[in-house]
């Protein structure tokens, strides 16, 4: 009774979670939910949607709220006691989760649902049932049956042990530089980096590859030396080429058995590949269609990137006397060409960008645009860095978020939204529950007593997050598995977090989040044209590094034979797309968490297919936008209406055709990133 995982009267108890309540509160959902599995497939229970969910529903969903707040835990404030008991629960929810969506006797009470007895909501969410139930191994049986289940568990255990491994070999290294060093180096990573070995009793300053020390090294550093450094541990990291006892996260064999699995879970459900697997609940068509995408996209990217790389070998020999650039030194020569093309660089810029000043801008934007307030709040919290808040329209809640900004130890990388819980018109109390999101990102923190700086690219990222955030919360959907993202096409996810990016483009957006960190002025509009001039530098190496990826993917997934080592692979996609190759030694794909344990599998794509959705649909605001440069409220009001408030309770190109009266065009990812 007195375990907080057990408690969903409201919001989770994180402070009050610990390693030790996590087995038995599992336990206990677990044994709930197998018991409404087994009442709703008795034979005398009704075939009846709203029956079952007042059953299975409930205790399914508290099973996932549960799991999901220890998984989260595990994410960002990861140690090894909670690492252990998640480990030690992970197969047991696994498993139910495989036998679950595998139920035949379940799989038979939904066939027999009358669908004229359900509204459209629920008539969606029935057809992805079906859907899920047939790639969940619902019509397999005997020996097929238990291997598919075991391979549902060995991946899962797979997956985990891949982020643990790409966590623990970017926290183990640590290189503890002399002043002298560090010429070029801005000063507020310097003086982190200097807190953090003066904390360890160390001399020197501490650097790592955590995002916010590592890219400043990378692109102001005067060493190249130093430069070297840290980018042969960054490309290793948790691969056989990493230095000394780090070869012990070594991914490699991880990789390899994730992709048999993989593959032998296709054939078991009767396709060729994995890859066909991935695109059945998906916009794409096919795997073949997605890898043309990719490739027409890639070539009208090409001559720009050529003629960026050009750039940087012409700057580089006649400006920095780097004749013959190292993969270590490009990030330092595009800093400095930007620079001198521009005329400013990052961290001029990053003077303008607090933090506080930051979220307000953003928040401002989406209390302009979709007609809604957000409040600071408060809930328990599992770091005193974690802020809440609450998104209210008129008196009305419409949803709640954690907002966890600063990088630290014990938190993985990146940045991510994930759910808490979904809006749902509850079958057990028929209240409606609002939804709850995590926004998490990994920014540096403030130094010296002053805010936190954020580059351009963390405000960029600040609001991607928010586009996800949004398109959970902003849902009017009541059927939670058609709520907000759920149900939503994988490769439309996107569509309305790389939307929110735009916004960082517009000077009547970007006017109101800015205040230089000492003097307290504004961002200067001539800086503001430096930027958007400056804003598609590189946008042709950029769109081919991401295609890099997403080819990879791909074709990694449908084309390659997982007995076979996977590296000759990449090396010919990069030789393919990659306009600069990397040394032999980097192993990128040992970190790609994405794809190995992310939910990206064949569908790292998803990306660059929503920038096209993404795009077209932000062409509506450009062409109704305000004397002023405001964004048009009416051109916001039905891209809430059609798109974020209809969530997954429809397809996606319903939904995107609904606000664009069309099906998508090219045309406006090209213009945006100056290659039309």
């Amino acid at each position: 009774m007195n375990n907080p995982l057990l408690d969903f009267s409201d919001l989770p108890l994180f402070d009050q979670i610990r390693p030790e309540h996590v087995t038995p509160a599992l336990d206990a959902l677990l044994a709930d939910a197998e018991t409404a599995l087994s009442t709703v497939t008795a034979p005398e229970f009704p075939a009846q949607w709203a029956a079952i969910a007042g059953v299975l529903d409930i205790a399914t969903e508290h099973l996932g709220r549960a799991w999901g707040a220890v998984s989260h835990l595990n994410s960002v404030a990861d140690t090894p006691e909670l690492r252990t008991a998640f480990n030690a629960v992970l197969p047991k929810v696994t498993e139910f989760w495989t036998r679950l969506g595998a139920d035949e006797r379940l799989y038979a009470k939904y066939k027999a649902i009358d669908p004229a007895s359900l509204n459209a909501e629920q008539k969606q969410a029935h057809k992805n049932a079906m859907r899920n139930f047939v790639l969940g191994g619902a019509e397999l049986t005997g020996v097929d049956r238990e291997r598919f289940a075991q391979i549902q568990e060995r991946q899962a255990e797979l997956a985990q042990k891949f982020s643990e491994n790409a966590l623990d070999a970017t926290d183990a290294f640590a290189y503890y530089a002399a002043e002298a060093e560090l010429e070029g180096v801005p000063d507020d990573v310097r003086q982190t980096a200097l807190a953090a070995a003066t904390a360890e009793g160390k001399e020197g300053h501490k650097l790592t590859l955590k995002m916010p020390c590592y890219l400043p090294v990378m692109q102001f550093a005067k060493s190249s030396g130093l430069r070297q450094v840290l980018y042969r541990a960054y490309v290793t990291r948790a691969s056989d080429q990493a230095d000394g006892e780090s070869v012990k996260f070594d991914n490699s064999a991880l990789i390899r058995e994730i992709l048999a699995l993989r593959q032998e879970e296709a054939k078991l459900l009767g396709y060729v590949n994995f890859g066909e697997v991935s695109v059945v609940p998906k916009m794409a068509e096919s795997p073949r269609q997605i890898i043309t995408f990719l490739r027409d996209l890639a070539k009208k990217a090409r001559p720009y990137a050529e003629r960026d790389v050009a750039d940087l070998r012409e700057f580089a020999a006649k400006n920095l006397g780097i004749p013959d650039p190292q993969p270590w030194d490009w990030p330092y020569i595009s800093e400095k060409l930007k620079e001198a093309r521009y005329a400013f660089s990052e961290q001029e810029v990053k003077q303008y960008f607090t933090a506080p000043k930051v979220l307000a801008g953003l928040f401002k934007i989406i209390e302009t645009l979709f007609e809604v307030s957000i409040r600071l709040d408060s809930a328990p919290v599992w770091h005193p860095a974690v802020a809440f808040y609450r998104i209210e329209r008129g008196s009305d809640l419409v949803g709640q978020f954690y907002l966890d900004q600063p990088a630290r130890a014990g938190k993985r990388g990146g940045a991510w939204m994930d759910d808490v819980r979904a809006r749902w018109l509850r079958p057990d109390t028929g209240r409606l529950q609002t939804p709850v999101a995590h926004l998490v990102c990994n920014f540096a923190d403030g130094v010296g007593g002053r805010p936190p700086l954020l580059t351009h690219d963390d405000v960029t990222t600040l609001f991607h997050e928010f586009g996800h955030g949004l398109h959970h919360m902003l849902t009017k959907v009541n059927e939670r598995d058609v709520s907000g993202i759920s149900g939503v096409e994988w490769d439309a996810v996107e569509l309305p977090s790389q939307f929110m990016e735009n916004f960082c483009w517009e000077w009547d957006v970007l006017k109101h989040m800015t205040a230089h960190v000492e003097t307290g002025e504004p961002l200067p509009r001539t800086l503001f044209d430096k930027m958007t001039a400056a804003k598609n530098y590189q946008s042709g190496m950029q769109t081919l590094r991401q295609i890099e990826f997403a080819l990879f993917d791909m074709l990694l997934h449908t084309e390659h034979d997982p007995s076979r080592d996977f590296m000759p692979l990449l090396d010919l996609v990069r030789a393919e797309v990659a306009v600069l190759q990397p040394p032999a030694f980097s192993r990128t794909a040992h970190t790609f968490s994405h794809i190995f344990a992310g939910g990206y599998a064949a569908g790292y794509y998803s990306y660059k297919w929503a920038e096209v959705l993404s795009a077209d649909a932000y062409a509506a605001f450009e062409e109704t936008v305000g004397k002023d440069g405001s964004p048009n409220v009416e051109t916001g009001r039905k891209y809430r209406e059609s798109i974020l408030e209809a969530g997954g309770s429809r397809p996606a190109m319903e939904s995107f055709k609904a606000f664009r009266g069309r099906e998508p065009s090219l045309d406006a990812l090209l213009r945006h990133q100056g290659m039309a």
